[in-house]
């Protein structure tokens, strides 16, 4: 018997847990470790920041789910990894002994890297976690009943824009849809290089598509801009030039701030020498796995990935659901491999797929593979992409109640692409 324990709880460690499951030998125990007992579905959280959701209606209790697939859970928060022993120690002071580690913890929002920033102490609002977005709804109730200026984007060395360019359009159209969207000027900050960039270089003509959107709803915007501090009143932006000198210093008058942070990895792993990279993200191959430490694997947002290119301000890349799963899918038959006496053979696909919701329609893009130059490089807008959105919502709460690791994003653009889903499957 091998325990295979999965750290974290999101987007990337439920489905690895019910994957494992699936993939691991009947003998074999299969542990999660959560801080939370809960799984959030973080893609809706802005809908929950304007109201359009409650927080309890896009999370999931765990235990249930694991019970009946014959999964562990515990629900107490890692401290830290102990690689060279096999062994999480957890805040309550027990530890965890491994045999296979996932990592799927996520990122750590690094809020504290700029003067103001964040919703703890700070002038700026959150969408990031779920808590975060029944945080913002409040703000945001307080605001329309006063309404002034927004400004809604991304700092320096984010690396997931999606979600900055889906609020913004998300707070336009409920600003519409209550009649004061002609009291609030609105300003899109970010550090991309262009509107639409995305972190990927842009897929398909996202640059023409959000940029149109920009200007069709009034919505002024700034590139390549580094914040250098958030008031009560203001956001203080420098517009940065490819030489890297600042070309001007705007102070933005704001009432209500939402900008995406840069992330780091987690604290229990961040200073784990052969494990993680400067910035505290996992290291590992195109099997998933660790090169230090061979029987660790990491899959989702905390995965070290290089940036497409350089630019004057930092412009990380984003790891979208498809690219998620397709880790999550390589890791479980990695392991099973390894549980087999053989070696990994499985490599992820590393391909994007979103589902970017503007409230009242929304663009969708496929980059096969991620990084450019690219055998799909397709994106489309459209009403269909908000209704695709609630599906999508709707269908992946499900699979999480009861316990399914069908992958979706595979079977549904994959399948339909004629594109075989795993190499090596």
């Amino acid at each position: 018997m091998s325990h295979i324990v999965i750290l974290g709880a999101g987007l990337g460690g439920v489905p690895m847990a019910l994957e494992m499951r699936e993939r691991a030998r009947p003998s074999d125990k299969v542990t999660v470790i959560s801080d939370t007992p809960t799984f959030n579905f973080t893609p809706s959280n802005p809908w929950v920041a304007v109201g359009w959701r409650t927080s309890d209606q896009i999370k999931v209790r765990l235990r249930p789910t694991f019970e009946k697939k014959g999964i562990d859970l515990i629900e107490v928060r890692a401290t830290k990894v102990d690689a060279a022993a096999n062994q999480v120690l957890l805040e309550d002071g027990s530890t965890i002994a491994y045999d296979y580690l996932v990592i799927a913890t996520g990122p750590e929002l690094a809020f504290d890297e700029i003067e103001g920033f964040g919703p703890d102490g700070g002038h700026t609002s959150s969408i990031c976690t779920t808590d975060h977005a029944a945080d913002a709804w409040n703000k945001w109730q307080d605001f329309v009943k006063n309404p002034g200026p927004i400004v809604v984007g991304a700092v320096q060395g984010a690396s997931c824009y999606g979600p900055a360019y889906e609020f913004a359009f998300i707070l336009d159209t409920d600003l519409r849809r209550r009649g004061i969207r002609d009291k609030v000027p609105m300003t899109f900050v970010t550090p991309e290089p262009y509107i639409g960039h995305l972190g990927l270089d842009g897929v398909g003509d996202t640059k023409s598509l959000l940029e149109s959107e920009m200007r069709n709803r009034h919505i002024k915007f700034i590139t390549s801009a580094r914040v250098s501090k958030f008031t009560d009143g203001a956001v203080i932006v420098e517009e940065v030039a490819e030489g890297g000198e600042v070309t001007r210093t705007s102070e933005i008058e704001q009432s209500y701030t939402m900008m995406l942070p840069a992330f780091r990895g987690v604290s229990a792993v961040s200073d784990i020498d052969g494990l993680v990279n400067p910035r505290g993200f996992i290291t590992v191959d195109k099997k998933q796995r660790n090169a230090a430490f061979p029987n660790i694997f990491s899959v989702g947002v905390c995965v070290a990935i290089p940036p497409v290119g350089t630019y004057p301000i930092p412009v990380g890349v984003p790891k979208t659901g498809f690219m998620i799963e397709s880790m999550v899918r390589a890791t479980a038959h990695n392991i099973r491999s390894l549980l087999d006496g053989n070696e990994p053979n499985c490599e992820a696909t590393w391909n994007a797929f979103c589902l970017a919701d503007f409230g009242d329609g929304g663009v969708a893009f496929v980059a096969m593979p991620q990084i450019p130059p690219r055998n799909v490089n397709w994106s489309s807008d459209g009403k269909w992409v908000h209704l695709a959105k609630i599906a999508f919502e709707k269908y992946f709460l499900r699979k999480v109640r009861k316990g399914v690791s069908e992958p979706f994003y595979e079977r549904f653009i994959l399948d339909r692409l004629g594109i075989t889903k795993l190499r090596n499957d």
